[in-house]
């Protein structure tokens, strides 16, 4: 899995353009209109997503539609599957110890 994956996902806007992306393909002008940046800012962030393989652009007439594009996503899940069993075990240890103290 490419590390810019990562790094595409660590800032909170590329996030938000993601989770809006799930409800399906929107234009450029549609996501810029979520935030408070400029359209040129919101189009770079669209094109580290681009170059991270997790979003594709589809050019319709003069507009620009962005997909989300799951495969990089559910590989990133497969990377992050593993840890799952570590924090499941630390929160059932931290409701033992919720429960103890409930009790007591």
């Amino acid at each position: 899995m490419p590390s810019d994956v990562f790094g595409a996902l660590a800032n909170p806007v590329r996030r938000k353009l993601l989770e809006s992306l799930r409800e399906g393909p929107r234009a450029t002008g549609d996501l810029a209109g979520l935030f408070e940046l400029g359209r040129p800012a919101v189009s770079e962030h669209l094109a580290v997503l681009r170059a991270a393989g997790l979003v594709r652009e589809e050019p319709r007439g003069r507009q620009r539609f962005y997909h989300l594009e799951p495969a990089a996503l559910a590989e990133v899940g497969e990377w992050l599957h593993p840890f799952e069993h570590y924090w499941k075990q630390r929160l059932h240890a931290l409701t033992d110890v919720l429960d103890e103290e409930n009790t007591s």
